[in-house]
């Protein structure tokens, strides 16, 4: 792989953000493109800003959900996550609720996929919405996987921001919760993202056993009931399928209790 026209600083980076659907470490990106390996890191800094490029946890760069959020908005009608359909669509049958795939950007995720459910009501969200990660079920999931640490990190940049009544906005209480989700191996969104929703989800793992996202399902709060356990294992089944699809490790990946 060669930079393109005049070899400019937009070439390049689109050199390597090109080079990144094959390569995940610098030398093997500065050796596609070549480029500088300096050239090359500077470029994944700023795609990693912006959300173009994501780090995958053993020292390489992987594509960014960004650019899924690019593609949506868009495109209303490309599907990046064909990967996961048989598995969602086996969960919105299975519970008639509306099913949510979401991957992480920064200190956000990002729905790549929605299956509207089988009840005469839809929920306000589409594809390329990103969504708090405190707030709502999938972003809790999300944050059950990291550290106390890398989740006051999230914390201190965003403020924790009350979307409801419900919502959970102090550390010291959002920490403890996050540990009961992480016994649960689900998420719960008690009407602390929009009054009268409620959420139930579930993490999903990437190739290298990273949290990269989400599964969800949504309904009107009288009709999800956080306590059943057939509902949560339904979720969790899903983000597993999900993950395994995506090449997780299965020892990686929560199975209902």
């Amino acid at each position: 792989m060669e930079t393109r026209t005049g070899g400019g600083s937009i070439d390049k980076a689109l050199t390597v953000l090109e080079a990144l659907a094959e390569h995940s470490r610098v030398t093997d990106i500065a050796v596609g493109t070549g480029l500088p390996k300096s050239t090359v890191h500077r470029i994944l800094q700023s795609l990693l800003g912006w959300g173009f490029a994501r780090t995958d946890g053993n020292g390489g760069y992987l594509p960014g959900p960004r650019i899924l959020t690019l593609a949506g908005k868009v495109m209303s009608r490309f599907d990046p996550a064909q990967h996961a359909d048989s598995a969602l669509q086996a969960l919105r049958d299975r519970t008639g609720f509306t099913v949510h795939f979401a991957i992480r950007s920064a200190d956000e995720a990002v729905y790549v996929r929605k299956l509207e459910g089988l009840r005469p009501y839809q929920m306000g969200s589409r594809v390329g919405m990103s969504m708090q990660l405190h707030s709502t079920s999938i972003g809790k999931a999300i944050l059950a996987q990291l550290s106390d640490h890398e989740v006051a990190a999230v914390a201190a940049r965003t403020g924790l921001e009350p979307r409801t009544r419900r919502t959970i906005s102090d550390l010291t209480a959002l920490l403890s919760h996050l540990a009961e989700v992480r016994r649960r191996g689900c998420s719960i969104d008690d009407e602390e993202n929009e009054s009268g929703i409620r959420c139930v989800g579930a993490p999903v793992f990437d190739h290298t056993g990273t949290v990269m996202g989400g599964v969800s399902v949504s309904g009107l709060a009288f009709e999800v009931d956080p306590d059943s356990e057939t509902l949560t294992a339904e979720v969790i089944t899903a983000a597993r399928n999900v993950s395994l699809a995506l090449g997780a490790p299965p020892d990686r990946t929560p199975t209902p209790a």
